[in-house]
Parts: structure tokens; C-alpha cells; sequence
């Protein structure tokens, strides 16, 4: 197990243990959380996505089916779902979870994304996007599988993150437009060894945050080659896409 997977686990557990022994406290504002990682007001103030399109999640200003962009090229997945939107305060919980080895950020994130409702569709099995093992191993865990365990234990579908494999090493996307997003994902991803036979047709694709989906669109590719009939994307929170 990686050093920062147990020193991560060691800080969780002390805080499971404080929270034993001392009151809660609201990981955003530290108000006392009765019993939670969040208080009720903190809660109300995550920034939901309920007028999205349907294919990509990108918020809007009235409802539609599809956006401009999936009626010009629609991406290589089917639907998606993306209940909240990268914005204060979520986003600050987000960098802690996937940054500071916060796995109390996680437990909190996967706990609201559970209470924003249920997917429009029911998949198969859940496959998280992966991490490159470098990554993985200075990181100590992959972010879209600690969402993904309880998802899939709470809506009892089956979880497997042994299905793709990240093949090379890629530069952060955050601070690349969408075009350069593409090209440094291409080929980036591959379906591990003799695992083609056993997926199923309709597969939900799991990641924690959204931009300009290239990621995914790259991972939906890699299924859809190998037999997948239906890829949906899931993800917590939807970025403003660069464009």
C-alpha cells in the first residue's frame, strides 16, 4: 500500500476517533455539525445543476435536451450525470479530498452526491476513470474510485476498477484549453488484458470532476471499441469547459 494511502488512512481514523470524543465540526465552517462533516447550511449552499444538457451536463440558461455544442458534435458517450457544479464552496472540499488526502471530503462529497437523487439511468456496473500508477502511488489513492465505493454500494450496482488502464503518464488538465485536453488524453487509456469478455452493454464511467470531458470522452472510447453498447458518464460537479 502507498505511503500516502496509510498516512491518509491514519488521518482518518484519528478524525474518526476525535469526532468519538469531541462535537463535530462542519469541515467548510467549522460550525458545530451534529453528528455530520457538514452542517445544514453549508449543505444548501452547494451548488447544484439541475438545468443541464442531457449529453454533456453543461449548465444552462433554459432547459433543453442538448446543448449547442452536443447538437454540432455529440461526444462518445450516451447521457450524463452531474448533479452539482464546480463552484464555492464545493470546490474548495473537492481540492481537499483530491489534494490533501482528505477522505473526509470524499465520504462528505459521495454522501451529497447520493442525496442529490438517483441516476437517470441504472448501468450495469460502475468503472471509475484510473489513474497513471506514478500518479497513484504519490497520490495514495484514486479520487473517482473513493466516490465510486459507496455510489455503487448504495444503489447496489456492481463496482469494478480493474477494467481500463491508464497506459502513460499525461500532464494536469486543469490549465489546458479543450483542443489541448484532447491530444494530451489521446491514447492515454486502454482496456486491461482479457477483460473485453466480460463487460456489460450499458456501463456508467465515474470521474469526480467534469471540464471539457475530454477524459472521459477518451475512456468511452476505449469501451465502446470493445463491445460496450451504452457509456454513461457520471461525475460529481460539472467545470466551466475551456473552450
Amino acid at each position: 500500500m502507498a505511503v500516502n494511502r496509510i498516512r491518509a488512512l491514519l488521518v482518518d481514523g484519528a478524525r474518526r476517533l476525535e469526532r468519538l470524543l469531541l462535537p463535530s465540526r462542519c469541515l467548510l465552517c467549522a460550525a458545530p455539525g451534529g453528528g455530520d462533516d457538514l452542517c445544514a447550511a453549508c449543505a444548501a449552499e452547494l451548488p447544484r445543476n439541475p438545468v443541464c444538457c442531457t449529453r454533456c451536463a453543461e449548465p444552462l440558461a433554459q432547459p433543453a435536451a442538448l446543448c449547442g455544442a452536443c447538437q454540432r458534435e455529440p461526444p462518445p458517450w450516451d447521457t450524463a450525470w452531474v448533479p452539482f457544479r464546480y463552484e464555492w464552496p464545493l470546490d474548495r472540499l473537492e481540492s481537499r479530498f483530491k489534494f490533501a488526502a482528505g477522505l473526509a471530503a470524499g465520504r462528505v462529497l459521495a454522501a451529497q452526491w447520493l442525496a442529490a437523487g438517483p441516476p437517470p439511468s441504472r448501468p450495469d456496473l460502475i468503472v471509475p476513470v484510473p489513474l497513471h500508477r506514478g500518479r497513484l502511488r504519490r497520490r495514495g489513492y484514486n479520487q473517482a474510485l473513493e466516490l465510486a465505493r459507496p455510489l455503487a454500494s448504495a444503489l447496489g450496482i456492481p463496482l469494478r476498477h480493474d477494467v481500463l488502464e491508464r497506459v502513460r503518464v499525461t500532464n494536469q488538465q486543469t490549465e489546458l484549453d479543450a483542443k489541448r485536453r484532447r491530444a494530451n488524453v489521446r491514447g492515454a487509456f486502454r482496456l486491461r488484458p482479457l477483460r473485453a469478455a466480460g463487460l456489460p452493454l450499458h456501463i456508467a464511467l465515474l470521474d469526480d470532476v467534469m471540464t471539457t470531458g475530454a477524459t472521459l470522452a477518451e475512456c468511452a472510447r476505449v469501451l465502446k471499441r470493445a463491445g460496450v453498447a451504452r457509456v454513461d458518464v457520471w461525475a460529481l460537479a460539472r467545470a466551466p469547459a475551456r473552450r
